[in-house]
């Protein structure tokens, strides 16, 4: 680690994001599916939240938890992408040291509630299939709400030391981040302090929330086939496996894009440096915008609510 001494003592009071600092000059390209693709996902969490508000047959614990789903994409869409097209527009890099550090936190804490999400909605899967009978007194509004706390609160409480290990950083005098958003390891390794504590503590924390709730959501779906198997009515096992099909598909696009972004970070040296960037723009962006889309496309109620809902408008 090199000496503080060698740092200016001047503090740092803001960062400056450089986006793809390899690929400048196409930015503006860039910025125009990826406005896009914001606009559409903003567009379809705010119809599914408002379809799930005003129709009463959707006032159902399976459809508030697809509402705490499209809410958190809401947040994690906000927190993210205006920034970045600030930058591709007008090429307004700065970033202000609480405001990079809220960006941190919200980025850290929301993913992960977005995976605690999945896997709650995996155990609802698991209680309709294989315990049926049991389903209304089990999976009850009161059980949304106290899933919901649970969510915000083992997420939230446990990320937060992220953005507070990484602001009590000293920062001597680097302040350009090549990155397009104010990740954790980007922000960092700008400090000239030892960060591997830090580090450890976002890997460890990162992996253990995660990975505990994927070993979860494969527990579930594991009995949920062996039950599904198990079943002999013609046509039981099409219409039970239809019911979890949705949530299938938007594990699969959260894991990939997620799979994708570690593999090419674990592989940096072997990859341009912007990749990693440009996945982790598009992993706020691509489950955001389908994770609606799904929902309404396979559930005919969501489908049938929102022909309603434009029939207002």
């Amino acid at each position: 680690m090199t000496s503080p001494s060698n740092y200016s003592t001047a503090p740092v009071s803001e960062f400056l994001l450089i986006c793809f600092p390899n690929f400048q000059s196409w930015q503006h390209w860039l910025s125009l599916p990826l406005s896009l693709l914001f606009l559409l996902a903003m567009w379809a969490n705010i119809t599914l939240l408002l379809t799930i508000q005003l129709e009463t047959t959707l006032h159902e614990p399976m459809y508030y938890l697809l509402s705490l789903l499209s809410l958190l994409d809401i947040v994690l869409c906000l927190t993210v992408i205006p920034k970045v097209l600030d930058i591709f527009w007008f090429g307004n890099k700065s970033i202000s040291f609480s405001a990079c550090f809220l960006q941190m936190f919200i980025m850290n804490s929301f993913l992960t509630m977005e995976s605690c999400t999945f896997m709650v909605m995996a155990y609802d899967r698991y209680v309709a299939i294989c315990r049926p009978l049991r389903y209304p007194s089990i999976i009850t509004n009161q059980f949304v709400f106290r899933a919901s706390i649970f969510v915000v609160m083992r997420n939230g409480l446990l990320t937060m030391p992220i953005p507070i290990l990484s602001s009590r950083l000293r920062y001597c005098a680097e302040n350009m981040i090549n990155n397009c958003i104010c990740t954790n390891i980007s922000v960092s390794k700008l400090s000239c302090d030892d960060i591997i504590f830090n580090q450890f503590y976002q890997f460890v924390i990162g992996w253990t929330l995660l990975g505990s709730d994927l070993i979860l959501i494969v527990l579930s779906y594991f009995f949920i086939l062996r039950t599904v198997l198990s079943i002999k009515a013609e046509g039981a096992v099409a219409k039970a496996l239809g019911t979890c099909g949705s949530h299938l598909i938007l594990i699969l696009f959260f894991s990939t894009v997620l799979l994708v972004l570690v593999i090419t970070n674990l592989t940096r040296k072997k990859i341009p440096p912007d990749v990693p960037i440009l996945l982790n723009i598009l992993h706020h962006l691509i489950p955001p915008a389908l994770n609606p889309i799904v929902y309404g496309v396979r559930t005919k109620e969501i489908k049938q609510g929102i022909q309603k809902l434009l029939r207002r408008l």
